[in-house]
């Protein structure tokens, strides 16, 4: 296994760069963006390259921009792999419900790739004994398949606004085209839209209706939430309306008691 600094010296070399052409092409960036920090000198690149000295971000940065390679390579190199955000999020919840962009820095995912012949759409099954091979596909191959008015958001882990035909914790795909409030006469809670709406506190996910100038933004009858009654759009603006929801069913959620926040166990 290659070490950082051996190997960001091979790209160096690779490239034709001396130390002091690194130290001159940093500096212009550090000058572009009047932050010092960007600079790197010839002592400090000999000391990344030979000695192991891990570098600022800001000079990962410059290193990035002057080897002309992808960021995250770098960051993989001192054990930072930006692909394994999807692992890492459901070990910090977030109490508010917000927008999640933080999926945008994966570049590849895991997917079936091989579904079983048997494979039944009619039919509830286990997915898992479906799915015969599994592989990376880099996020590029399937862009074009993402619908664009799509978004995504998390249901803050303190947010019973929906509660509870939508827990906290779930993850939301809103459709920003849908961002117009439709009323009638819906036949059950279930058929009724979900929005989600941003406002001056944060965000919000639940139905709404308007009156006048007026937006309402309108809790489950079982939900320990208050409605709310704000300007539209001035001060609550519809992104879109919720389409697809995934959330784990094995939590136990109490409105009197926060999250728990308790530290894991340390690893020895």
């Amino acid at each position: 296994m290659i070490l950082p600094g051996p190997h960001l010296r091979l790209l160096r070399e690779q490239l034709g760069y001396t130390l002091r052409d690194v130290e001159i092409a940093s500096t212009r960036i550090a000058a572009r963006h009047k932050n010092e920090e960007f600079a790197i000198p010839v002592s400090r690149l000999s000391d990344i390259e030979i000695k192991g000295f891990q570098p600022s971000i800001f000079r990962i940065y410059s290193l990035a921009v002057i080897y002309r390679i992808d960021i995250r390579e770098i960051l993989a190199l001192y054990g930072v792999d930006t692909s394994e955000m999807p692992y890492d999020l459901p070990l910090a919840e977030a109490p508010r419900t917000h927008l999640s962009k933080a999926m945008e820095a994966v570049p590849s995912a895991q997917l079936p790739v091989k579904l079983d012949p048997a494979f039944d759409l009619r039919k509830t099954t286990n997915l898992g004994r479906m799915i015969e091979r599994w592989g990376i596909v880099g996020v590029q191959q399937i862009a074009p398949l993402i619908k664009t008015d799509f978004t995504y958001g998390y249901v803050g882990t303190s947010d019973f606004t929906m509660y509870p035909i939508l827990l906290p914790g779930s993850f939301l795909q809103i459709d920003e085209s849908r961002n117009e409030i439709v009323e009638r006469a819906w036949k059950s809670e279930y058929q009724r839209p979900i929005y989600f709406i941003e406002t001056r506190a944060g965000y919000f996910c639940c139905w709404c209706a308007l009156k006048g100038e007026q937006i309402i933004l309108q809790p489950h009858p079982l939900s320990p939430e208050p409605l709310r009654i704000m300007k539209h759009p001035q001060e609550a603006e519809v992104i879109g309306q919720v389409v697809g929801i995934a959330m784990r069913l094995d939590q136990l959620y109490d409105f009197g008691k926060p999250p728990d926040t308790r530290l894991p166990p340390r690893l020895n």
